[in-house]
């Protein structure tokens, strides 16, 4: 029997965190050791506890967890270091015949470290001229400029999005091209079962609403507070995360506070939108009601049942 990687995807708030104990616990349980390999991008950060809903420490202290608090707030996300730190953790687990549980809500770092997924490559000189620019000019009228450059490239991506119109014209410049699609479904790893967790929206929305709330009842802004003097204006990707950028414009007098509870909120809800629609193009995943007391049976069956199927998948 080939050792399976489990793979728990689904919305926020959908319990993804709560279910990857449970079940690395149950294969414990009977015999089968499991180790969690964190896939959300904010989970990364050192200090970013409360915003990120991080687990606790006595429930990392439950079950050894990958990949959470290994870089600081300064240093920027990257879905290509990412996806090299994973694909060497899960291969150090099934080295010692722990099975991987991957659980997060960040798409995009789930398929660049399940499948196909190569990048083009960068420049930080090139990198930092565009970053210059956006800064100067903003993220539209660089838009603008990449559509000059390269309409097709222009068109799949948001004039919203700095970071990526920067990226954009960052390989355009080193490659002479850019597209901004995403490669098929195309395993690269072997023995991958996928789980989804779905949930009706507005179940999600009053589920988003009561984390957030939950967040500032704990110390959300307290918290921020703490990690300005630390760098978090700094740090490109952690001060634009969800409910971290919403407290800075509060604490710099743009929002009151309710403005920024509710921005966080409805931010949160779009986020999680986008997500579900991310993982339901991904015919792989077998889809589980979130909160069900029977998906820790489902999910910890199918692992130590599997048969591996011709692409790599698992068949239960």
């Amino acid at each position: 029997m080939n050792l399976p990687l489990v793979v728990i995807n689904g919305p926020t708030a959908s319990g993804k965190s709560s279910l990857a104990i449970e079940v690395a616990l149950e294969l414990v349980r009977r015999g089968q050791p499991a180790e969690i390999v964190n896939t959300d991008s904010m989970l990364v950060y050192r200090g970013m506890d409360i915003g990120t809903a991080k687990p606790t420490p006595a429930e990392l202290a439950l079950v050894p967890h990958h990949l959470v608090d290994v870089a600081e707030m300064t240093e920027a996300a990257s879905v290509a270091d990412f996806q090299t730190r994973a694909r060497v953790t899960i291969e150090e687990l099934r080295g010692r015949t722990v099975v991987p549980v991957l659980v997060g809500g960040s798409a995009l770092y789930v398929h660049a470290i399940l499948d196909e997924f190569s990048f083009p490559g960068t420049d930080p000189e090139v990198r930092a001229r565009w970053e210059a620019r956006l800064a100067e000019v903003g993220p539209e009228a660089l838009h603008a400029e990449l559509a000059s450059r390269d309409p097709a490239a222009a068109a799949g991506i948001l004039p919203g999005n700095g970071r990526r119109i920067v990226r954009a014209l960052e390989v355009l410049e080193l490659t002479g091209g850019f597209t901004p699609q995403l490669p098929e479904w195309s395993y690269a790893l072997a023995d991958v079962l996928q789980f989804g967790l779905h949930l009706e929206r507005e179940q999600m929305d009053r589920r988003i609403d009561e984390r957030v709330d939950q967040m500032w009842a704990d110390g959300l802004v307290d918290e921020v507070r703490r990690l300005v003097p630390l760098g978090l204006r700094d740090g490109l990707t952690a001060s634009r995360a969800l409910g971290y950028r919403q407290v800075l414009q509060f604490l710099d007098g743009e929002l009151t506070e309710g403005e920024a509870m509710e921005r966080t909120k409805s931010g949160t809800r779009r986020f999680a939108r986008k997500q579900l629609g991310w993982f339901r193009r991904d015919p792989r995943i077998v889809w589980l009601p979130a909160g069900d007391p029977a998906n820790v049976e489902t999910i910890v069956r199918a692992t130590l049942e599997h048969e591996s199927g011709p692409d790599g998948s698992v068949a239960s």
